[in-house]
């Protein structure tokens, strides 16, 4: 999936990232920090690190908001459930949410050299893993491939670039392919339904047991004007289709939440009715940076910080929030997730209604944060308490251009 503000919204949070709890520290010498983890009553606490595990592979420190990272590639994380997983070649990791301690360790099979993990998401029956594989002269393809909770691979599924599964259990799994959604049976790969799409890139949306599809009548993902909404149910794939009152959707689709599809774009903000298409209402300049679902509010530029805007309604609610929001990674009832840089860091939640710091976990070097705008993946997810990010306890000294060889890389969870 795109968003249309994602790429301003991430370069904002890489250029502002505020150090709100420490100063910010680029690798200059080679460091040693461990992190402190909880104990007891302690591990209930937000901001509490509930384990830390050692990583396999070569990974290496980056200057500023990049954190630690794959000395090739890229990393990606999700957890749900009981479960959380690392993945990255072409290799997934399952660990116990709540102890770290390794579940399983699964090297994906039938794949070609070439191929990589471009995405993790999970379930807590299912885990679906997003391999880019190479493809001669057609480039690179997609596939999608299922695993059980307990790390055996089922099956994979063509997928497109952009799209993947949006939804796994036990039994099946829905997959935004080339050209049509369609559910499996992960048992047999049989079809259970499938619903066609056509062979533009869509972006998209789920939002509760819904997937919505922006249809467009040509041309980029992100460009071309929105002339109908579908919404597919994930369960029984029954489809139907939102129009806009007037030609065309304003903007390119970005959140839905309390009965609202938000539309961003050049124009502002736009809100439409879920049910109808109608425009409810429309704030010219408006750039939303974060969307908090549940209690149905927009955070949007204002001045050097943020602004709470509801979206069933269209007014601002309460104070302006500082600068510290542009250093903001996520939000969730109402607290942002925050990470300091450099060797001294820690991850902190601010609350947007009192305007602070509410917790902040000990010391975490040169985190990095999974993030995923797809809302599925990531290491921030609605169904687990745990946020995954990889460390640095020990760097090298800095090679040439800033980087500096990690000597032991962890992952760490933090209750979130």
């Amino acid at each position: 999936m795109k968003l249309g503000q994602g790429s301003a919204t991430w370069a904002r949070r890489g250029l502002l990232a505020v150090v709100l709890l420490g100063a910010a520290i680029i690798p200059g010498r080679a460091t040693s920090q461990a992190a402190r983890h909880c104990a007891g009553y302690t591990c209930k606490a937000a901001g509490s690190i509930l384990w830390t595990k050692r990583l396999p592979g070569s990974w290496v420190v980056q200057n500023g908001v990049g954190g630690t990272v794959p000395g090739t590639g890229q990393a990606y994380a999700a957890s749900a459930g009981t479960l959380a997983v690392l993945g990255y070649g072409t290799t997934v990791t399952g660990y116990q949410a709540r102890t770290g301690r390794r579940a399983w360790h699964t090297a994906l099979a039938g794949f070609p050299p070439g191929s990589a993990i471009v995405s993790v998401r999970a379930w807590p029956a299912a885990v679906a893993v997003g391999v880019s594989v190479p493809a001669g002269s057609a480039g690179q393809v997609r596939e999608e491939v299922i695993l059980t909770a307990a790390g055996r691979q089922l099956r994979s599924f063509p997928a497109a670039e952009y799209g993947g599964a949006v939804r796994a259990d036990r039994a099946s799994t829905v997959i935004i392919g080339r050209g049509a959604v369609t559910s499996y049976a992960n048992s047999t790969g049989r079809v259970l339904w499938r619903r066609s799409t056509g062979n533009l890139a869509q972006t998209w949306l789920v939002s509760g047991p819904y997937l919505y599809l922006a249809q467009t009548a040509g041309g980029s993902v992100s460009s071309a004007p929105v002339t109908a909404l579908r919404r597919i149910d994930l369960l029984d794939g029954a489809q139907r289709v939102i129009r806009p009152a007037r030609d065309t959707f304003e903007g390119t689709l970005t959140a839905i939440a309390g009965g609202v599809i938000l539309f961003s774009g050049g124009n502002g903000l736009s809100a439409y009715d879920s049910e109808n298409g109608l425009l409810r209402w429309h704030r010219a300049g408006a750039v939303p940076e974060l969307v908090d679902s549940g209690r149905q509010l927009a955070y949007i530029e204002s001045g050097t910080g943020l602004v709470a805007l509801n979206l069933r309604t269209n007014r601002t609610q309460g104070r302006h929030i500082p600068p510290v929001s542009a250093g903001l990674f996520a939000i969730r009832d109402g607290v942002g997730l925050g990470l300091d840089q450099g060797i001294l860091g820690a991850a902190w939640g601010y609350n947007m209604a009192s305007r602070r710091v509410v917790w902040s976990s000990a010391g975490l070097p040169w985190p990095h944060f999974f993030a995923d705008l797809t809302g599925l993946g990531g290491s921030v997810s609605s169904g687990s308490v745990v946020t995954l990010l990889t460390i640095c306890p020990s760097a090298g000294a800095p090679a040439r251009g800033g980087s500096a060889a990690c000597r032991q890389p962890e992952l760490a969870a933090v209750r979130y």
